[in-house]
């Protein structure tokens, strides 16, 4: 292969020059071996700042792939089982008619509790206790298990809490991410709540534009406003407040480089095993990126092909690819925006794209993302 660096440096820069982009980091690994590593446009509009190797970016639900990942390791030490109902080790998740909601249900979005508690506040993102408590106490909106719709932000709290209390150390969420996974695979700048020294790597974000007229939009009693309430909504000014910053918010607040949520990817791509650690069997990767619904999704409005906490690739119902590839046994998390992690295990490859440019494109054609993973592949010489 010819310069692969080149080759996506070059698929960038042509998204930034032709636009919608502004700053973007593409990190992929093929067979454990990092091969391409690129940083192009700016950090941040208001200073000029550029966008470098050290630049780290809000990936809102691309976190959701870690947090996964970490109950599996809970899993594959024998400390939590799937099919087991989460009040076995969350007794107060119960209230309401939740009782029957399984470890399984939370990771596929059939738990019921898509919608944020009423009334939540920026501020209250931040109080880890708080919000499992306010998830607990939740009706659902379906008898868990009957149908899946996107827990937007709430899977964060329901997967990151089996963890904490089925961790024998009860760490907070975030250190034991940092302790488990950041820690044993080298990715130095991943986080769910970053320290102070971070601050300053930041990626300001770049708010999604208002929908043209006439374009068509949810009802405004969809689900999905419920899931993504208006007041916290992924804007900088939710997102770019130094308290969230800081807080561990697993469904949507993960702050990383690309290179740092490529190697998460790289682990699963090697089935379980990167740069001479395992972290879980082959089996267990095998089992959990199978497919477990791909039914219409409550909250997004179209069936969305779903393992054990990831997004599956292949095409969807209309045949379209989207940037995971078209390879069914692909798998990772999309965030809003468009920032993405995803591996292909039977191609060895794991890829981290990130940036600060908040777009929802409605086609294919408009689709960076999908552009910028297409070079990566064409450069690695990796099948669609």
């Amino acid at each position: 292969m010819s310069d692969p660096n080149s080759r996506v440096l070059a698929a960038v820069n042509e998204v930034i020059e032709r636009g919608p982009e502004v700053g973007m980091q593409v990190a992929a690994y093929l067979r454990g071996e990092l091969v391409v590593d690129v940083s192009a446009g700016v950090a941040d509009e208001e200073t000029g700042r550029p966008v470098d190797a050290d630049t780290i970016f809000t990936v809102f639900s691309a976190t959701k792939g870690v947090a996964a990942t970490a109950l599996h390791i809970q899993a594959e030490r024998g400390l939590i089982d799937y099919g087991a109902p989460m009040v076995k080790y969350w007794p107060e998740f119960g209230a309401h008619g939740k009782e029957g909601a399984t470890v399984l249900h939370a990771l596929t979005h059939r738990a019921g509790v898509p919608q944020m508690p009423e009334g939540t506040t920026a501020e209250q993102l931040c109080d880890w206790e708080g919000m499992v408590r306010a998830i607990a106490a939740l009706t659902p909106e379906w008898t868990p298990g009957e149908r899946t719709g996107y827990h937007a932000y709430t899977f964060g709290w329901l997967v990151g809490e089996l963890v904490r209390r089925t961790d024998p150390a009860r760490r907070p969420f975030g250190q034991f991410v940092q302790d488990e996974i950041c820690g044993p695979l080298g990715m130095d700048s991943f986080w769910m709540g970053i320290p102070d020294t971070a601050e300053s790597r930041c990626a300001r974000l770049i708010n999604t534009p208002a929908p043209a007229p006439g374009a068509a939009t949810p009802p405004p009693d969809a689900l999905i406003f419920r899931a993504i309430p208006r007041d916290l909504s992924t804007t900088q000014e939710v997102f770019g407040r130094p308290d969230v910053r800081r807080a561990c918010i697993p469904g949507a607040g993960g702050i990383t480089s690309a290179r740092s949520l490529a190697r998460h990817y790289a682990m699963l791509a090697g089935l379980g095993s990167f740069d001479g650690v395992r972290l879980l069997s082959e089996e267990r990767v095998r089992l959990v990126s199978a497919l477990q619904t791909d039914e219409l999704d409550a909250a997004i409005g179209r069936p969305i092909r779903k393992g054990m906490g990831y997004f599956l690739a292949g095409p969807d119902v209309t045949g379209a690819v989207g940037p995971m590839g078209s390879n069914p046994a692909g798998f990772g998390h999309p965030g809003a925006g468009g920032s993405i992690g995803f591996c292909d295990p039977d191609a060895g490859l794991a890829v981290g794209i990130a940036k600060n440019r908040m777009l929802a494109p409605m086609s294919p054609d408009e689709n960076t993302v999908l552009k910028v993973a297409n070079a990566v592949r064409e450069a690695l010489a990796v099948t669609a």
